[in-house]
C-alpha cells in the first residue's frame, strides 16, 4: 500500500485529493493546522468523511513547528504533496512576514523532511501568479520573465527555487505545479467566483474592482487533481515547474453573467478600484502539462459553473 503525506489537506485542493487517493486505495497522513483565515469549521467538513479510513491519519500540526512536525509524522511516505500555505494575493499585501514563515520557511521544513527519510518525490503546489505582470501570454514554463508583484507570489517563486536546490543536492524529485484560478465544490469563500455567488443569493451588490476587463483561467478543480495524481507518478525527471491550468481566458464580467444563469439571479455590480497585487490576466500555456503528464482538462467554465452553484445551494439547504 503506497503512503502520501499531504499538507493542507483539509482545503479545497487538499480534500478532493483525498478523496481520489482514499478511492485508489492509498494511505493517506494529512497534515494541516486549520488556519482561521476562512472558518475552521468548513475545514472539518471537507474531511468529515475521510475519518471513517483506517488508512487515513489526521495530524493536526503547524509547518513553521519544525520539530513538533517532524516528532508527528513517523511512518514511511512514498510522497509528499505539499499544499498547505497561506493564501491569497491581497491578504498578504498586510502581512509579509506572516505569508514568508509559512510559503517558505514551512516548505523548507517539508524539504528537511523529506532529506532526512529519504522521501524521493515532491509536490508542491505553486501558482500562477509567480508570473505577475508577464506581457508575455499565454505563459510558458520556460519564460524566465517572472514579475510577482505580491509577497504571496514571491513565496511560491522561492519555493520552487528551493525545490531546485533540495532537488539537485539530495536526489529529490521535485514538481512545482502552478495552479490556474482552481473552482468547484468546496471552493475557498474568500475566492470571487464564491464570494459573488453567495452575495448574489443574497440580493447584494458585488465588488468588481477595477473596470471588468480582468481575464483569470479558470481551472475545474477535477482536472487539478488529475494533474496532481499524475505528477505524483511521474518519474522521467528529476525536476520540473509545470502550468496546470485550462489554456483559456474567462472575462471578470464573463464570469458574472456564468453565475447569473447558473443561479437565475441578476447580479447588481459595484464598481471599486483596482486593488494593489492583482494581476490583469492569467492565462496558462499547457503544452508542457500534456507532454509530461498526460494533462488534458476536460471541463468547460459554464459546466464548471453550474456543478459549483449545485454545490452551493446544496450547502444552503443543509444549514
Amino acid at each position: 500500500m503506497k503512503h502520501a503525506l499531504v499538507t493542507g489537506g483539509a482545503g479545497f485542493i487538499g480534500s478532493h485529493l483525498i478523496d481520489r487517493l482514499l478511492a485508489e486505495g492509498w494511505a493517506v497522513t494529512n497534515v494541516d493546522n486549520f488556519d482561521p483565515f476562512y472558518d475552521p469549521a468548513i475545514k472539518r467538513k471537507n474531511i468529515a468523511a475521510h475519518l471513517d479510513y483506517e488508512r487515513y491519519r489526521l495530524v493536526e500540526a503547524d509547518i513553521r513547528d519544525r520539530e513538533g512536525l517532524f516528532r508527528s509524522l513517523r511512518d514511511d511516505y512514498d510522497v509528499i504533496v505539499h499544499l498547505a500555505a497561506r493564501a491569497g494575493v491581497r491578504p498578504s499585501i498586510r502581512d509579509p512576514l506572516g505569508y514568508q514563515a509559512v510559503n517558505v520557511t514551512g516548505t523548507q521544513h517539508l524539504l528537511e523532511l523529506a532529506r532526512e527519510r529519504g522521501i524521493r518525490q515532491f509536490v508542491f503546489a505553486s501558482s500562477s501568479s509567480v508570473y505577475g505582470v508577464n506581457p508575455n501570454v499565454p505563459w510558458r514554463e520556460d519564460d524566465g520573465v517572472l514579475r510577482p508583484i505580491s509577497p504571496y507570489a514571491s513565496t511560491k517563486g522561492s519555493g520552487e527555487l528551493l525545490g531546485h536546490v533540495y532537488s539537485h543536492l539530495y536526489g529529490i524529485r521535485f514538481i512545482a505545479l502552478r495552479f490556474f484560478t482552481v473552482y468547484g465544490p468546496r471552493q475557498r469563500p474568500d475566492l470571487a467566483l464564491h464570494k459573488f455567488a453567495r452575495r448574489m443569493l443574497r440580493g447584494e451588490p458585488i465588488p468588481i474592482y477595477g473596470d471588468g476587463t480582468s481575464r483569470r483561467d479558470y481551472t475545474y478543480i477535477d482536472d487539478i487533481v488529475e494533474g496532481v495524481r499524475r505528477a505524483m507518478d511521474y518519474a522521467a525527471t528529476s525536476y520540473e515547474i509545470i502550468n496546470l491550468g485550462n489554456q483559456k481566458t474567462v472575462g471578470l464580467l464573463e464570469m458574472v453573467r456564468a453565475l447569473e444563469e447558473a443561479l437565475g439571479v441578476r447580479a447588481r455590480l459595484e464598481f471599486l478600484p483596482a486593488q494593489p497585487g492583482d494581476v490583469p490576466r492569467t492565462w496558462a500555456d499547457i503544452k508542457k502539462a500534456k507532454r509530461l503528464l498526460g494533462y488534458a482538462p476536460r471541463m468547460p467554465f459554464s459546466a464548471g459553473v453550474a456543478r459549483f452553484v449545485d454545490w452551493l445551494v446544496d450547502q444552503g439547504r443543509q444549514k
